[in-house]
C-alpha cells in the first residue's frame, strides 16, 4: 500500500462545493497506478467560507479518500512543525506539497520560507527516513501582477526551493521538484485570481502526476477524467 499525503494551503484544502485537485489526483491514481494506494492525513474537511472555518464536507463528489494535511491560510511555516507527527501517525510514503504563496504574502520572506522547507523535510524524514516528497513551486497569483516586490519574492523563493530540493535529495528519500503547469493562466484556471477552478485543479494534479511518472515511473501521463 502506497500512502500519499497532500499537503498545502487554500489551493489544496479547497472550499465547499469544489472537487479539489486532491480528487483529480485520486482519480488519476485509481486509474493508472496499478497497485493499492491511499490518500492519508489528519484532516478531511473543506474550508467553509461562510464561517471561515475548515468544517465543510460539501465536496462536489465526496466519494473519494478525502484525507489531507492542508489549511486555508497555512504555509510552510505552519506545516513544518506538524509534518513529523502527521507522517508518523498516518504512515505517509509520498508527500505532495503545494505551499509558499501564503508564507510570502503574510508571514516570511523567501529566505525564511526556504529555511522552513528544510525544516519540513527534516521533520518528515524524522518520522519516515524513506519518505518521498514532490514539491510544486509557487504559482504567482493576481497579487503578483500589481505588486512587484511580492512577485520578486515569489521568483526568489522558487529559486531557493529548487536549490533546497537539489541539496536535500538523496536516494533513500528522494525529493522531486514538479514543473509548474506551463499553460496555467490565472484568468482562465482560477475563479478569483488565486484558487483553482476545475481546469486549474486538473493542471495542478497533472503537474504532480507528470513529475512522478517521469522521475519514478509511477502511474501514467495525466489525462483529465
Amino acid at each position: 500500500m502506497l500512502r500519499f499525503m497532500p499537503v498545502g494551503d487554500s489551493m489544496t484544502i479547497g472550499s465547499a462545493g469544489e472537487h479539489t485537485w486532491r480528487y483529480r489526483m485520486w482519480q488519476h491514481l485509481r486509474d493508472t497506478y496499478g497497485g493499492p494506494f491511499a490518500l492519508v492525513g489528519p484532516r478531511e474537511a473543506l474550508h467553509d467560507k461562510a464561517t471561515d472555518t475548515p468544517t465543510s464536507y460539501e465536496y462536489a463528489d465526496p466519494a473519494f479518500p478525502r484525507a489531507h494535511l492542508a489549511g486555508w491560510g497555512e504555509g510552510w511555516v505552519h506545516m513544518a512543525p506538524l509534518i513529523g507527527e502527521a507522517v508518523r501517525a498516518h504512515r505517509a510514503d509520498v508527500l505532495l506539497v503545494s505551499l509558499g504563496l501564503i508564507d510570502l504574502g503574510f508571514y516570511t520572506d523567501a529566505e525564511q520560507t526556504a529555511h522552513n522547507v528544510r525544516e519540513f523535510v527534516a521533520g518528515a524524514r524524522s518520522a519516515n527516513p524513506r519518505v518521498r516528497v514532490v514539491a510544486l513551486p509557487v504559482i504567482p497569483n493576481v497579487r503578483a501582477e500589481t505588486d512587484a516586490p511580492f512577485a520578486a519574492q515569489v521568483a526568489r523563493f522558487n529559486e531557493l526551493l529548487a536549490k533546497a530540493v537539489a541539496d536535500l535529495d538523496e536516494p533513500r528519500s528522494p525529493l522531486l521538484l514538479a514543473s509548474p503547469p506551463p499553460s496555467y493562466d490565472i484568468t482562465f484556471d482560477t475563479y478569483d485570481g488565486t484558487h483553482p477552478n476545475a481546469r486549474g485543479e486538473h493542471l495542478i494534479a497533472e503537474a504532480f502526476a507528470g513529475a512522478m511518472h517521469q522521475a519514478w515511473d509511477l502511474g501514467e501521463p495525466y489525462t483529465p477524467r
